[in-house]
């Protein structure tokens, strides 16, 4: 009976909790650039900030809602708002405001100038993930991994107690580190600098990130309730989106989000099946409580 326990897959959470988080990365860029399109530049900014006020509110309130699966939801959408409105956008005012200008190549605009300036971010985001690092115990493989690493038999000593836990928090800020993490990986390997988009290592990283994702799959087959696997599927899907992101700037596709207003039909099926997605998800989890 232990032996079936451990070994049982949860195949259709799996796949339902990574197509919802997989279709928010191509409607969060499309409502992006819909806003830009849709809003005059000053409408555009108040509208903005606006939306990351909306995002950090529903984190908020979903540290009071009932129930794992709905938490993690609130976390995940406002987080993705919040990252929209008060990151994205912010630095889109700001680049825009002192004239960064974008990166061109063969007259296409190939980096936009808001992502130029992102990598300026690198030590706060160190200051963050130093302070998980040495001070809380989470669930995430990855840092988990690091303090086995860096502190070895000493861990329990340095890494002495856990957050206080909030679930919509947890997934809130799971999303936005994970997004600012591959988006500086991004960055540094696309500026020629450094590496260049069409550089060998720039492959090999989404070439790992793809094998990856994978790997994080496999894990996340294993987890029994909606909740988790949503946040599993938040971290597998953003690792999975960056060779995405690779493959698309090197044009071995069309990426429709960029352009939705061109791509109607497209941005529309992916709109409605995440639509049916998260219905089935919500009425799933409240028929059965999740397994254990």
């Amino acid at each position: 009976m232990s032996e079936e326990i451990v070994t049982k897959r949860y195949w259709l959470k799996t796949i339902v909790s990574f197509l919802v988080v997989l279709c928010v990365m191509p409607l969060g860029h499309a409502f992006m650039i819909v806003m830009e399109h849709a809003l005059a530049p000053v409408a555009l900014h108040y509208a903005a900030f606006a939306l990351g006020a909306v995002g950090l509110a529903l984190v908020i309130v979903g540290v009071f809602v009932k129930g794992d699966t709905a938490q993690t939801l609130f976390g995940l959408f406002g987080g993705m708002l919040f990252w929209t409105g008060w990151v994205e956008f912010l630095f889109m005012y700001y680049a825009n405001r002192y004239g960064v200008q974008p990166e061109v190549v063969n007259g296409e605009i190939v980096t936009r100038p808001e992502y130029l300036i992102l990598p300026a971010t690198f030590g706060f985001w160190m200051l963050v993930m130093v302070m998980y690092i040495f001070n809380v115990k989470t669930g995430c493989y990855f840092i988990t991994w690091l303090q086995k690493v860096l502190f070895g038999k000493h861990r329990a000593e340095i890494v002495t107690r856990p957050m206080t836990r909030h679930t919509s928090i947890t997934a809130f800020m799971e999303l936005c580190m994970m997004m600012w993490a591959c988006y500086l990986l991004l960055m540094f390997c696309y500026d020629p600098r450094f590496l260049g988009d069409h550089h060998p290592v720039t492959l090999i990283v989404g070439a790992g990130c793809l094998v990856g994702a994978v790997f994080m799959l496999r894990k996340q087959l294993r987890l029994g309730s909606w909740g988790a696997n949503i946040r599993m599927a938040i971290a597998t899907v953003i690792v999975f989106w960056t060779p995405v992101e690779i493959m698309g700037r090197i044009n071995l596709f069309n990426e429709i989000w960029v352009a939705p207003m061109e791509h109607k039909m497209e941005m529309g099926i992916i709109l409605a099946a995440f639509v049916v997605l998260i219905a089935g998800l919500v009425i799933a989890s409240r028929r059965r409580k999740p397994a254990a």
